[in-house]
């Protein structure tokens, strides 16, 4: 029997019929034949097409956790969220459509749980031999510095990763992400700079080591180096504030860092001790975890293939996966960002890739944030996918392509969204 005789799995409807025909479509420009797609949905189960687009959200939450994560674990109201385990909350992107995301809508990557830190007794302690003037600073004295606010999105860096196993057919591992690993917010603080300059930072200084108070392993603590030049960006923070408000318990109060553009784990929350080296500092968190791993990234230094410091450029539709609209024009919505600089342009396709259009961003614009654009549409009866791709002020644009890595990092090929319209 040749690929295209494939018999498609048996689905409970038409419109689940003709959505799986859509999909396959759209799966093919990135290599996955009708043999893979169909092991991938599931054959033989009615209606498996359709757990199998939930899975990047709800489908992929159920299979990571085995059952809701307990309210006690977080300090916020988890129910509007999708649970990964017993530490991750997912943000569900379709009900996101203001620029700011409100932190009880912000989702939650923990490599522990949540605490609660005293914040009568707490201090910061910045040490090491990058520093002549090693120091100890009490929240009040980290507020009396200099402060400035810095608008940028946050995004873990396996964010997306469940779409590796459905649009490439190749499963990675951890925690099975869909698209709501990311939100956007206002965070002010105190630049990281000015702390290390109080510390008298050295000349020779390599490495600035971010430490977290929680305990997710023998090394007591979360903790991930960033290179002097980045740490001493005034847009890298000491941030108490999320939103105009004190730091929510579930996003590091009463300190965290945000290091603008850089993957989620670099933004390590419940910040309590600064270590600055002299020479490149290599720790679990940048030779094994949040590492690209795989045949297109020879290893680096101490680690099993490349860190992952740079986030990539996204887009995303604010719908559910898969949508289901009503015919006629609508309005679409969604956010698109980019490390490396402000988004430029959006464009969207019906026609898998054969044309696009433009859609229209919305203001306000900005490095670091994420852009929100609109696309007006006329939706007719049938089975649709519709794919965006952003292209950010510095010319760089969703690939149509990525390799294979193992712990399913930074993927940013333009999604097929999976559309029904009756």
């Amino acid at each position: 029997m040749s690929d295209r005789d494939q018999p498609l799995p048996p689905t409970d409807s038409r419109e689940a019929r003709d959505l799986l025909e859509r999909f396959l479509v759209s799966c093919r420009r990135y290599g996955v034949d009708r043999r893979r797609f169909i092991r991938l949905v599931g054959a033989g189960a009615a209606g498996g097409f359709l757990a199998a687009c939930a899975a990047p959200e709800e489908g992929a939450a159920a299979a990571s956790s085995g059952s809701d994560a307990p309210a006690s674990v977080f300090f916020k109201d988890n129910t509007e969220l999708i649970p990964h385990g017993a530490r991750n909350l997912e943000a569900r992107i379709d009900r996101l459509d203001s620029f700011l995301t409100p932190a009880p809508e912000f989702f939650v990557r923990n490599n522990s749980t949540s605490i609660a830190v005293d914040t009568d007794r707490y201090a910061l302690r910045v040490e090491g031999a990058g520093v002549d003037n090693p120091l100890e600073l009490s929240l009040a004295q980290l507020q009396a510095l200099p402060r400035r606010s810095v608008f940028s999105y946050l995004e873990c860096g396996g964010n997306q990763r469940a779409f590796f196993r459905l649009l490439l057919g190749r499963a990675a591992t951890g925690t099975q992400w869909g698209r709501g690993g990311v939100g956007m917010a206002e965070w002010g603080g105190v630049p990281l700079g000015e702390v290390l300059r109080l510390a008298d930072l050295r000349d020779d200084a390599v490495d600035v080591q971010l430490i977290g108070l929680d305990v997710e392993s023998p090394e007591q603590g979360f903790r991930r180096p960033i290179p002097v030049a980045k740490a001493l960006d005034p847009d890298t923070l000491l941030a108490d504030r999320m939103n105009g408000a004190a730091l929510p318990p579930d996003h590091g109060h009463p300190l965290r860092a945000i290091v603008p553009g850089w993957i989620g784990s670099t933004n390590i929350k419940w910040l309590g001790r600064i270590v600055v080296s002299t020479e490149k500092i290599w720790s679990r968190n940048n030779t094994t975890s949040y590492v690209l791993i795989g045949d297109a990234y020879p290893p680096e230094g101490e680690a099993l293939g490349q860190p992952a410091t740079l986030q990539s450029i996204k887009s995303v539709l604010a719908l559910p996966w898969p949508a289901r609209l009503s015919p006629g024009t609508v309005t679409l919505r969604g956010f698109a960002h980019s490390p490396h600089a402000p988004i430029a342009r959006l464009q969207w396709s019906v026609d898998d890739g054969a044309t696009w259009s433009e859609a229209r961003l919305l203001e306000p614009v900005m490095r670091y944030a994420w852009a929100r654009f609109e696309i007006e549409w006329v939706a007719s009866s049938g089975a649709h996918t519709m794919i965006t791709r952003a292209t950010d002020v510095a010319g760089n644009a969703q690939p149509d392509d990525i390799p294979f890595n193992e712990k399913g990092y930074l993927f940013n090929l333009p999604l097929p969204h999976p559309i029904s319209v009756a």
